[in-house]
Order: C-alpha cells, then sequence, then structure tokens
C-alpha cells in the first residue's frame, strides 16, 4: 500500500474577496469597518461521549456550552444581527464571517503530517475505542469524540478566516469565538484540552498568504496557562514575538513545563523573541495584569512592530473560574484589548481559548468585543476609587522579566548586567560578609556560636547561618528563629550603577527578638535562610533569588536536622517554640506535618509564630491525623500582612483551623510587620512560659533560704567565729549551683561556692 506523503501549502492570492460592507466613510477608513465574529454551530460536535460523561461526577471543563453562552450574551447584548430581519442600523453590530474547514496542507505548517492523520482517524472509532485510546496512550487532558477532527478543523479555519480576513483590510478586527482551544498543542500531540494550535496555524497561513503584509506578528497570551504549543512553534523565528501572561507556581501549575518561566527567551535567530511572564502563585488580579501589560507587553510590543496581533484569549484568569484561581474583570480584558489595538494599524484577532466558567467567560467576551467595536472600556474600579497597587508577588515578577528580557530589548530596564567590568579580582557578595557581621555581633553579646550542620554544598553562605546561645540545651523555654537576610536599601548612582558603602541601610529587626529573648532567659537558636546560596563558579553580576520551593524544603530539612540531633536529644521538656518569616514559616509547616514527634503533647513544640507577608497561606497537613488543624491552631499565632490575598472581601468565607489562629496587620512589609508585632509576640511568649517563671522563681527562692544555714554550719565546722574573706577568683569544684540570672549580665548565671 501506498504510503501518504504530506501535503504542500500553496498560499492563496490575497486577493480573495470576502463578502463585507466597505467602510461607512473613506475619511476614517478603519473605524468605520466592521468588526468580525466568527462562530459556526458545528464546534459545538465534540463533546463528551454520554457514557463516559455519565461515569464522572462532574462535566467536563471544555464543555461545548463555552462557545454557545457566549454566543448567546453578544445576542443579548444586541451586537449580532438578526440576518431574517435586518436593520437599518446593522453597519454597527459585528460582521459574521464564513469559515472553513482547515486543509491538511495549512494545518501541517505547523503540525506533523502524522498528528493530523492521527486526529483525522477519530472518526472510524466507536465510544469504547475511543476511550481506550484516552487510557492507553500518552494524550494529555483530553476527551475524544467521532466528531473531534470536525470541529478541530473548523475551530483553525475560523483562525485563519479572522486572521487573513483583517490582514486582507475587510474587516478592522475579529472576535473568534471557537474551540477547541489550541495552543497548548504540540507538533506532534494533542494536550491539554487541545487537538490542533489554531493561532499558530492562522499566522503561518498568513505569512505564507501575504508575505508583504503580514510578515511581523505578535501573539500575546492571556489566558491562564502557558501555551507551551505555540512558544514551541515560533521558539526560534525572529518574525514571531509571542508573549504569555501566565500563571506558573514554580512548574507546578498546568502545563506544569520549566520552558514556562522567564529565562526561555528563545533560540537562534528567535532569541528574544518569546517573553514569558510567569506568575509565581495563583490570585492575581487587574492591578497586575495592567502593570505587566504597562511594564512589559506594551513597550515591547512597539519596539517589535508588528503587522498583526493575534491574542490567544483563555479567560480562566478571569473572577469566578475555579480553574485558574486568578480574579482579572471583563474591565480589565477590555483595557488589556484596547491596548493592543493601538498596534499593527489595529489590526487585531481575538481568538479563543480557555476558560471554564460560563459567565465568567461570556461576560469577559462581551467586554473585549464591545471595545473591539469602538467602545471605550468601562472604569476598572467605581469613580473616586483607586485602582489598587499590584501585588508584592506580581511586581517580583513583572521586575525579573524586565530586567531578564532587557539584553534583548532597548526598551527595557534596569540593564542586565552579566558581571562588573573590567574588574579582574575576586569578589564577594555581601550577604555572605553580613551574616559574618552579624556572627561577630552576636558572639560578642552572647556568645552565640555556631552549631554544626553537615551539609554537601560547599558554599560561604552555609557558614554560621545557625547560631545558638550556650544554654539552647538548658532547661529553659527554647526559641528556634528561622529569618530572611535582613532588608537592604541601597542609592546607587545614576550613571555608574555603584553603591557607595554610606548609601547602604540595613533594617534588622531579628536581633530586637534575639536581644529580648535571651534577656528573658529563653534559650534562642538564630538560623538565617539565605535567599541565594553563592556559587563561585556562578555569575558575579545580578542573580535572581533562589527558588522559594527550594528554600522551603531546605528550611524543612534543616529544621529536621536540628530536631532530631540537638533539640530530641534533650534530658527534659523544656518548652519549644518556632518562628518563621514567608518561605521559612512554609518550610516550618511542612516539617511538623511530616515529623509526628514535633508535635507530642509533652515533648513537642509548644507554638508556632508565623508572618507572611508575600507567599501563599500555607495550612498544616498530615494525611493520617485528622486533628493536626486543632492542635496546630492551639499553639500558633501567624500575623498576615495587611494587603494580602487572605483578607479580600470575596474570600471572607471562614478560613479553616489547620491555616492557624491568623491576626491581621496594619503593615505590608516584612520589617514593618516584624517591628510591628515585637510586642505582641513577647506577650505571648510570656505569657506561654508563665508556669515555667513561677516554678524557676520558687526554686530560686528554696535556694536562698537554705544557703545562709548551710554556710554558717561550714563556718562552724572550720572552727571559725566569721565569714570567710572573699576571693576574687571564681569557685573550682563540682558543686557549682547556677542562680537566677541578672537582666544586665545576659547568658550568665551567678555562682555559689
Amino acid at each position: 500500500m501506498r504510503e501518504e506523503t504530506p501535503p504542500v501549502y500553496r498560499a492563496q492570492s490575497p486577493k480573495v474577496v470576502i463578502p463585507c460592507l466597505a467602510p461607512k466613510t473613506q475619511r476614517l477608513p478603519h473605524s468605520s469597518k466592521r468588526t468580525g465574529l466568527v462562530y459556526d454551530a458545528r464546534m459545538r460536535f465534540h463533546a463528551e461521549p454520554r457514557d463516559q460523561e455519565e461515569a464522572q461526577s462532574e462535566v467536563h471543563p471544555e464543555d461545548p456550552r463555552r462557545i454557545l453562552e457566549i454566543y448567546k450574551w453578544l445576542w443579548d447584548a444586541g451586537l449580532v444581527p438578526d440576518d431574517e430581519h435586518p436593520k437599518a442600523d446593522d453597519v454597527y453590530l459585528l460582521w459574521r464571517l464564513d469559515i472553513e474547514h482547515a486543509t491538511a496542507a495549512q494545518i501541517c505548517l505547523v503540525h506533523t503530517f502524522a498528528h493530523y492523520k492521527q486526529i483525522e482517524g477519530y472518526q472510524l472509532l466507536n465510544n469504547e475505542q475511543l476511550l481506550a485510546v484516552v487510557e492507553e496512550s500518552q494524550h494529555d487532558s483530553i476527551y475524544l469524540h467521532q466528531e473531534t477532527f470536525v470541529s478541530a478543523t473548523l475551530s483553525a479555519g475560523g483562525a485563519i478566516a479572522a486572521c487573513r480576513a483583517v490582514v486582507a483590510g475587510h474587516v478592522k478586527n475579529v472576535i473568534a469565538v471557537i474551540r477547541p482551544p489550541g495552543h497548548h498543542a504540540e507538533h506532534d500531540r494533542p494536550m491539554g484540552f487541545c487537538f490542533f494550535n489554531n493561532v499558530s496555524i492562522a499566522a503561518r497561513v498568513c505569512q505564507n498568504d501575504f508575505p508583504d503584509k503580514c510578515r511581523k506578528i505578535l501573539i500575546v497570551d492571556w489566558d491562564v496557562h502557558h501555551g507551551n504549543g505555540v512558544q514551541k512553534a515560533f521558539y526560534d523565528d525572529p518574525n514571531v514575538l509571542y508573549i504569555s501572561l501566565h500563571v506558573y507556581m514554580n512548574g507546578k501549575f498546568y502545563p506544569s513545563k520549566k520552558e514556562a518561566d522567564h529565562r526561555h527567551c528563545g533560540e537562534g535567530a528567535g532569541v528574544g523573541r518569546n517573553v514569558n511572564i510567569p506568575w509565581s502563585e495563583q490570585g492575581m488580579g487587574d492591578s497586575d495584569y495592567i502593570y505587566a501589560f504597562q511594564q512589559v507587553v506594551m513597550p515591547i510590543a512597539q519596539e517589535f512592530n508588528p503587522d498583526l496581533v493575534i491574542v490567544s484569549a483563555g479567560f480562566d484568569a478571569a473572577e469566578g473560574d475555579r480553574l485558574g484561581g486568578c480574579h482579572v474583570t471583563p474591565p480589565c480584558y477590555a483595557h488589556m484589548t484596547h491596548m493592543l489595538m493601538s498596534l499593527a494599524n489595529g489590526k487585531l484577532v481575538v481568538c479563543l481559548e480557555g476558560g471554564y466558567n460560563l459567565t465568567s467567560i461570556a461576560a469577559s467576551s462581551v467586554a473585549v468585543t464591545r471595545t473591539l467595536m469602538g467602545e471605550p472600556p468601562e472604569r476598572l474600579t467605581p469613580q473616586d476609587v483607586p485602582l489598587p497597587e499590584p501585588t508584592a508577588a506580581g511586581r517580583a515578577v513583572v521586575d525579573m522579566v524586565k530586567r531578564h528580557q532587557s539584553r534583548y530589548w532597548k526598551c527595557m530596564y534596569p540593564k542586565y548586567v552579566e558581571q562588573p567590568a573590567n574588574l579582574k579580582i575576586e569578589l564577594q557578595r555581601e550577604h555572605d560578609e553580613k551574616r559574618r557581621s552579624q556572627s561577630k555581633e552576636l558572639w560578642d553579646k552572647y556568645r552565640m556560636t555556631e552549631l554544626c550542620i553537615v551539609n554537601k554544598r560547599v558554599s560561604p553562605s552555609f557558614e554560621q547561618q545557625v547560631l545558638a546561645t550556650p544554654t539552647f540545651d538548658q532547661d529553659r523555654p527554647l526559641l528556634l528563629i528561622f529569618h530572611d537576610p535582613p532588608e537592604v536599601y541601597t542609592f546607587p548612582d545614576p550613571n555608574t550603577n555603584v553603591v557607595d558603602l554610606h548609601n547602604i541601610i540595613t533594617a534588622d529587626v531579628t536581633k530586637h527578638y534575639i536581644d529580648w529573648a535571651v534577656n528573658n532567659d529563653f534559650g534562642v537558636i538564630d538560623i538565617n535562610i539565605p535567599k541565594h546560596v553563592t556559587d563561585s563558579e556562578g555569575p558575579q553580576g545580578y542573580v535572581e533569588s533562589d527558588d522559594p520551593a527550594e528554600r522551603v524544603s531546605a528550611v524543612k530539612d534543616l529544621a529536621k536536622y536540628l530536631w532530631e540531633n540537638y533539640i530530641e536529644l534533650r534530658d527534659h521538656n523544656s518548652q519549644i517554640f518556632f518562628m518563621g518569616q514567608n518561605d521559612s514559616y512554609r518550610g516550618i509547616l511542612e516539617f511538623l506535618g511530616e515529623n509526628e514527634s514535633a508535635t507530642d503533647s509533652e515533648m513537642g513544640v509548644n507554638g508556632v509564630i508565623g508572618f507572611v507577608g508575600e507567599c501563599v497561606l500555607t495550612p498544616i497537613r498530615r494525611p493520617t491525623d485528622d486533628y493536626i488543624g486543632e492542635w496546630y491552631y492551639k499553639r500558633s499565632r501567624v500575623f498576615v500582612s495587611d494587603g494580602h490575598m487572605a483578607w479580600k472581601p470575596e474570600r471572607s468565607r471562614k478560613i479553616r483551623k489547620k491555616y492557624g489562629q491568623l491576626i491581621r496587620s496594619s503593615e505590608s512589609t516584612m520589617t514593618n510587620m516584624l517591628a510591628e508585632h515585637l510586642r505582641d509576640v513577647q506577650e505571648y511568649l510570656m505569657t506561654e512560659t508563665m508556669e515555667w517563671r513561677e516554678n524557676r522563681k520558687e526554686e530560686s527562692d528554696d535556694s536562698d533560704e537554705k544557703l545562709p544555714s548551710i554556710k554558717m554550719e561550714a563556718w562552724a565546722h572550720n572552727g571559725s567565729a566569721s565569714p570567710p574573706t572573699k576571693s576574687p577568683f571564681p569557685p573550682v569544684g563540682m558543686f557549682g549551683v547556677t542562680g537566677p540570672r541578672s537582666s544586665a549580665s545576659p547568658g550568665k548565671g551567678t555562682r555559689y561556692a
């Protein structure tokens, strides 16, 4: 049997006529054109087989009703003309574009022919065979139907028709209500509800059909998931700029690939043409997306100067979408659309991707469509209500992207510097020097010494990170403080980027906690968790902080090491308190969740103090213990920053006990939070250790009462009528008794012979 060969795509004439009304006035040739609409009910044929659907508790998120709901909302908004009863003012409504199935030749501009034939072959299988294909193959997050191929080729064909109509000038822009989505589909396999990569195919077709008018294409992907398929399709193409805003969460959010991080910027001729804005957490809202557009998307897009803009418009970052977990509103989508309309002479195509809350995607689509048709976007907030500032996590991601992309784009600042120029001497990172300075200060004041921590990685950053008072193993309350390095504020020279030492200010609040704890009879272990582990072979210029997940894991492992090698070996059950901030706090919770001995009622931890500024609010988890949340709630004080997502009105539902006793701070920065709640922590610790202090006082009083009679008996036994002269030297012998510590001499007891 003769093997089929892949079809060759032959460009269509750009003069192909698409029926459309002419501009209403030549004086406004663009704005007086119509906005196009792509919608075909046949795209709803791809549906989850009935028996498979009934076997599951919920309907699959990629539901055929998605496009129907959007179309209904457009109709109800009065934006779709009634073909049976046309009106004179229909020229102000959407213009319905006819679409065709994408051909094999068009699809194979992006996908392999084998992939095309595979999807085509699903038409010949029954439901049982289709289900077996899904279960036995490597297909990722998809379902199959005999009409899958029909719907998928119509979806790709709809994107092609939309882009060709805009480039040819027959409509000013288009809203394409298409499914199944496409941005996850890779060249040789379907995944993530996607079969053919719609926008990628449409981009390639336009480059072939309009080589003079459509050479440079910008694809903006605001779907909450990274468009891995689009990125791979154009990763080495200098003429296609792909910008994606998506939740990344260190590769833990679908599609869970490291290629979605900000470091993947293209390769070969396409280096710099891939821009990922990877949100570090869910919960991003309007302020974050507008900030990213103003700081990254629009400056880079304007410098690129595209001939056509295509939006992979997933609406799963919209408020109300449970899969996305973000809070983007319809007005925000309208504002982003409005900004993109300023590019490429207004040639803009918006193609539906994801979005699984029917109300959210419909409302967002209507807002985008009205903007495409010429209506100004609605306000992001009510009148006289300012737009909230972007979240700290959002600002950090945007600034990180700007710094990384600055090597490829003139508009991006601050500029990336690989290493200080013209310096041929060995350099040192200041965070290592600062910790050495802290270590010396703590030794001078409290004789705090380094605890031995066996670590296979050799780095200056591991030196003197764990310091303990001489009394940490004695029968007294023990406070373990896991903290970040102190915050540093710098004022660099604007011309040289050099910072003079007198223009460096350090805010070290942790030392005030140590001072108070030592002066109030606590044993203290101070644990500094560096944000970057120095690598002598690594770059000497700007480096990003280490992965937060790795820091959390490091804290968990370090807490376990200290517990097993120092704390658990003590021969008494004095009280133990853990204190941590952000990633350190999360690491402490992971340690407590995995180690039952640490939550023992007699020998375990007595209290946990957490400071949550910008990280995700973390619960304690232990699958085998239903009461661990109750245990943690009774023993915790968790101070949460004022601007944290936990306090948003939409999250006003009761927070479960597994998150601990939450206390809302009036501050938003970690330094200010630590300073504000110093007294609260002191009062909590004093209250929790009150019984120990009372017992200690009683023992001290008993010792003081017995001591004079013991001394008098000793003098009488020696035949002396008067007390001996006080020796200038400290007593020597086995029987030293440690008395109450003087507050003026922390860490030193008074000894009696």
